[in-house]
């Protein structure tokens, strides 16, 4: 990348078929759609991916076969969290030797209570960092019990140079933004939200460059940000707050099976299966949500027909 990533950079979800195996065909085709959606970038593998009901096999194929498809159309992102410093650092060598921009961490944590203390921490994504040559972006993200408190955020940057990015999609995530770009500047050239860009414009108000969301809206989020960046505040926020009820059916109702169900009420897949034991939405739900879409009629509805 010739200057660091910004913008509307979605996960791409993992489609499975009725028989739960991977979709590869069915996945390039939400590519296809999220590149004609006009975003800045794709992230892989992460836990709206559905990453952690994946075999290593399967990871290890998704990353290959996707980025080969993406070819340097836009920069890509590739998960490679685990426990483990050392398969850490091994799946971040293999991401980057595919074509990954960058990778992305959360940082070691095992179920609920196992987590590490801070120095432990920077040891970790410094053991990744010298593994490869390409950016690191840390998520901050409520799924793993190991906090990291902007102090230590901070910290990690300052040691570790390569982490230039940090997804920050936790409770108070503007305060949190506000603080690392304040104390950072420019040593944290990537701030990014997350958490279905369900607080975009106070994130953007602290500082953050860039959201990422799940594939449900992201050409519709795309507008909200360039309008943002460009000077347009106003005009952002009532795009965004448009969009903010769809964000929060799929934040608080339907989680990571929203982009799946709409992906498949547009045609362009062909199952909106996850994989057991998460098992389908309530049928008032889905309801809800499809209900909530055509009424915004965005580009997912639209793309296939």
């Amino acid at each position: 990348m010739d200057a660091p990533l910004s913008g509307v950079v979605p996960v791409v979800p993992t489609i499975f078929g009725d028989d739960e195996a991977v979709d590869l065909d069915g996945t390039k085709r939400v590519v296809d759609y999220l590149i004609d959606a006009s975003v800045d970038g794709l992230c892989l593998l992460a836990n709206y991916s559905e990453q952690f009901s994946l075999t290593d096999d399967e990871r290890d194929v998704l990353a290959r076969a996707l980025l080969e498809h993406v070819a340097g159309r836009v920069p890509v992102i590739v998960t490679t969290s685990h426990y483990s410093a050392r398969v850490a650092a091994a799946r971040s060598r293999a991401a980057q030797e595919a074509g990954a921009a960058v990778v992305m961490l959360m940082p070691p944590s095992f179920g609920a209570t196992m987590s590490v203390p801070a120095p432990a921490v920077i040891s970790y994504f410094r053991q990744v960092a010298d593994a490869i040559d390409i950016p690191v972006m840390v998520q901050d993200a409520p799924l793993s019990a190991t906090p990291l408190p902007a102090a230590l955020l901070i910290d990690l940057v300052r040691h570790v140079p390569q982490v230039q990015y940090a997804k920050i999609e936790v409770p108070q995530a503007a305060d949190k933004l506000h603080t690392l770009v304040r104390e950072l500047g420019d040593g944290l050239p990537g701030p990014f939200d997350g958490e279905e860009s369900v607080t975009l414009i106070p994130d953007l108000d602290a500082g953050a460059r860039g959201t990422m969301p799940s594939s449900m809206v992201p050409h519709e989020l795309g507008q909200v940000v360039r309008g943002y960046l460009a000077g347009d505040r106003a005009g952002a926020v009532r795009a965004w707050e448009d969009l903010l009820p769809l964000i929060h059916f799929e934040n608080r109702q339907c989680g990571l099976r929203a982009q799946k169900i709409l992906l498949a009420e547009g045609g362009i897949i062909g199952c909106d299966r996850t994989r057991a034991p998460l098992g389908p939405v309530s049928p008032r739900a889905r309801e809800g949500l499809v209900e909530l879409a055509r009424a915004r009629d965005p580009l997912i509805l639209r793309w296939a027909r």
